[in-house]
């Protein structure tokens, strides 16, 4: 079995900094972490490995420093990792990231893709079924649980929902999105660690890519982001204490008197 890995490095939450002049996220200096679902999706690929055999392979589309994430990923299990990296695919939105990384896929065998459900700094869930439509695979979104039969090579996946779930079968081809509460994600191992040496990250670059310059990053990207910005705290506050009856009383006039109720 082949499974692909979507892996994103992306900022830590509370270190996020916006380029004022192009409104995308200004990267460099800027701590970073593998996104959590997309770690729990590696998770999920390593307990399959475990148990039917498979080769992982990891893949991500970021600049040249996204190879500490996928190094740590290598670490955790992953048998080989692919880094998509390019001034051509800076500022890319949802559609220019997928038309990219499935063009990088079509590179690649695979029976398996495994991508998060979405990233922590976009919170979009878009990438992962783009990519799936692009390539012209079935996907299963918001899965928390995937197991393997062996005998008639399908997948069943335990899909959530807010208010129950959904069994799904599927064979491969195949594309997962998963949660960050499918599972715990390991730990790097020491054996992993010791062996990064003998592991090499995969660099593709534009000149790797059957694809049109037109649908590549900034200019490739059909959203269009008007403004951003940091929000700012307000230290203009007043600290009043009622007993709760009092209270009620004081916070529905001050709605009232700001024409929200």
């Amino acid at each position: 079995m082949e499974i692909l890995v979507c892996l994103k490095q992306v900022p830590n939450t509370t270190e996020i900094k916006i380029d004022p002049v192009t409104n995308t996220l200004k990267r460099d200096g800027v701590a970073s972490i593998i996104n959590p679902d997309d770690k729990t999706g590696l998770e999920v690929a390593l307990r399959l490995k475990e148990a039917h055999g498979a080769n992982v392979t990891v893949i991500s589309m970021g600049p040249p420093q996204a190879e500490k994430a996928l190094a740590e990923a290598l670490a955790m299990g992953a048998d080989k990792a692919v880094l998509l990296t390019d001034r051509a695919f800076a500022g890319a939105d949802t559609l220019a990231t997928s038309k990219t990384i499935a063009a990088a896929i079509k590179n690649f065998d695979y029976d398996l893709i495994i991508a998060g459900r979405q990233a922590i700094d976009g919170d979009t869930a878009q990438v992962g079924p783009e990519i799936a439509e692009h390539l012209g695979i079935p996907q299963i979104t918001y899965a928390c649980d995937v197991t393997y039969s062996e005998e008639d090579k399908t997948f069943t996946v335990k899909r959530q929902f807010e208010d129950g779930y959904q069994l799904l079968q599927v064979q491969a081809p195949c594309l997962f999105t998963v949660l960050s509460t499918a599972c715990k994600p390991r730990y790097m191992r020491v054996k992993g660690l010791v062996d990064l040496d003998k592991k090499e990250v995969q660099i593709m670059t534009r000149g790797d890519l059957e694809i049109e310059d037109a649908v590549l990053g900034l200019k490739g990207s059909p959203t269009k982001v008007k403004q951003s910005f940091n929000k700012q705290y307000n230290a203009n506050k007043q600290k009043i204490q009622l007993d709760p009856a009092e209270a009620a009383k004081l916070i529905a006039q001050t709605l009232k008197d700001k024409h929200l109720i």
